[in-house]
């Protein structure tokens, strides 16, 4: 056992031994190889590294050639650049010296001139001298009296001349103003067609036959008492074959009288407790008719976000006239108008159209409240919250006050339209001939004026001046005056025309 493990030793460690001597020769042969080749590797990179740097000497004696070569064109280029500099800066050195001595030339004859100039003053403020004491000593002058007739006579020249200046420029302005102002309105009134229906103050309701009289008066005149104390309204029973007549001044009331009238005469039934049924289903009748005229305005119109209190107030208008033209279809009217000529002008349409559809708002309660249509109007458009522009409109378009701006002065025109329209409105006699007289009166008032007509139902006067009082000019300023005062104190539809005539005659008799 004990010899096994000995020669197993023994091959172990001469293995090992074999094994050094191998490994050391075979890296004894690395060894030497790796130092052959690193040697070659040195002798190739030395040679490389030398080839290499005559390259790159080369390429650097070539660069530095190329940057000598660059240098000097450039040097040649800077001094040939700087020679012509040279050259242009000594020519405008030589230009500059010419013209310098030009000016100093110049500035010497400036100087001479000026002197003679000087002395030339001089001597025609002498002659002047001269011959203004000449022409005082002629005239028998001073010079400030001279001067001071000479400034009055230009003054009237030029007075002359600024007035017939100014009343062609007034004339033209007004030729022009009317032509576009005539062509606005034309095209508003074409636009809008409406129709116009005089209205009474009384309402006729046809009976079925005569017999019916007697029932409506009733025993002892119980119902017919009965029927005008519940309306306000008058029951006329006369002559006129099956018709009763309805009088009274309130349409609201006629018309609620009218409808219960009918009524009684449809059922057959009349007694006072049906009559006051029945006044009281005419009322509310009349109330929803008022309501929906209200609402047809305001749709018609194009006018949105009234009071309900207000569309109520509207609706009313439908059963008030004024001169016999309906309050309600004369305001839808204006508001149509307003907005047309508001939209050829660039106003605010819907302030004027609003406007126009409010401006106879107190027509409505006239017969209930203390005070002018116009206050009235303007007051509940204040209370209902209107704008500032609506309530100065309404205020304004009678010309109680001043009109300041210009949707107030398109209702106001509007309204004078729809109101002067053919078949519109009807007057009285007796208003109309004191309009005429009042037209003359205002027109006689005046100094220079011989007489006055009024004609063409009272839309145009025509005033004879004295020739010899009156000249071109002032004839002029006496119209307007005229017009102005006949703006001031007069109530009229549409517009006057006044007309001056000025004339002079010359006569002769042959004998």
């Amino acid at each position: 056992m004990i010899k096994e493990i000995i020669i197993a030793i023994i091959f172990l460690v001469v293995g090992g031994m074999v094994g050094y001597i191998m490994r050391k020769n075979i890296a004894e042969g690395t060894i030497k190889s790796a130092e052959e080749s690193a040697a070659k590797m040195i002798i190739d990179a030395k040679r490389e590294s030398e080839s290499k740097k005559k390259e790159a000497l080369l390429e650097t004696k070539e660069e530095i050639i190329r940057i000598r070569t660059e240098a000097d064109r450039e040097n040649k280029e800077r001094r040939s650049e700087i020679t012509r500099q040279e050259k242009r800066l000594m020519q405008k050195e030589e230009s500059l010296d010419y013209k310098l001595e030009a000016l100093e030339k110049k500035e010497d004859n400036f100087h001479k001139k000026e002197q003679e100039i000087e002395q030339a003053k001089a001597h025609v403020l002498e002659i002047q001298g001269r011959k203004l004491k000449e022409l005082e000593a002629i005239s028998g002058l001073t010079s400030t009296e001279a001067k001071q007739m000479l400034l009055s006579s230009l003054e009237e020249e030029v007075q002359h001349e600024a007035s017939i200046m100014i009343k062609e420029i007034r004339d033209h302005a007004k030729e022009e103003g009317e032509k576009k102002a005539r062509e606005i309105i034309a095209s508003a009134i074409q636009r809008v067609a409406a129709d116009h229906v005089a209205e009474t103050t009384v309402s006729v309701v046809d009976l079925p036959n005569e017999e019916m009289k007697g029932r409506i008066i009733g025993r002892e005149g119980r119902n017919i008492r009965t029927l005008e104390t519940l309306t306000g309204i008058d029951l006329i029973i006369d002559d006129t074959p099956e018709a009763v007549i309805l009088s009274g001044f309130d349409p609201i009331r006629r018309e609620v009288a009218r409808i219960a009238l009918e009524k009684l005469i449809l059922d057959g039934r009349i007694h006072p407790a049906r009559i006051e049924e029945m006044v009281e289903k005419a009322k509310k009748e009349v109330d929803q008719k008022i309501q929906e005229e209200g609402e047809q305005a305001t749709f018609d119109t194009n006018v949105h976000g009234l009071n309900s209190e207000m569309v109520r107030l509207l609706g009313r208008l439908h059963f008030r006239t004024s001169y016999g033209q309906n309050v309600l279809k004369h305001s839808v009217e204006v508001s149509h108008l307003a907005g047309l000529m508001a939209t050829e002008l660039g106003a605010n349409v819907a302030i004027a159209k609003r406007a126009g559809l409010l401006h106879d708002l107190g027509k409505a309660v006239d017969h209930e409240v203390e005070g002018p249509h116009v206050v009235i109007g303007a007051d509940l458009a204040k209370k209902h919250k209107e704008s500032a522009e609506v309530i100065h409109a309404i205020a304004a378009h009678h010309g109680d006050i001043e009109v300041n701006s210009l949707e107030a002065a398109l209702v106001q025109a509007a309204d004078a339209i729809s109101a002067a329209r053919p078949g519109a409105r009807r007057e009285t006699l007796e208003y109309y001939i004191k309009r005429l007289q009042k037209l003359e009166e205002i027109a006689e008032s005046f100094d220079g004026v011989k007489t006055s007509y009024a004609i063409q139902a009272g839309r145009e006067v025509r005033i004879i001046v004295e020739p010899e009082k009156v000249d071109d000019l002032s004839a002029a300023r006496i119209a307007r005056d005229i017009v102005k005062k006949i703006e001031s104190e007069l109530e009229y539809p549409g517009q006057i025309k006044v007309v001056i005539i000025r004339e002079t005659r010359v006569v002769d008799y042959a004998k």
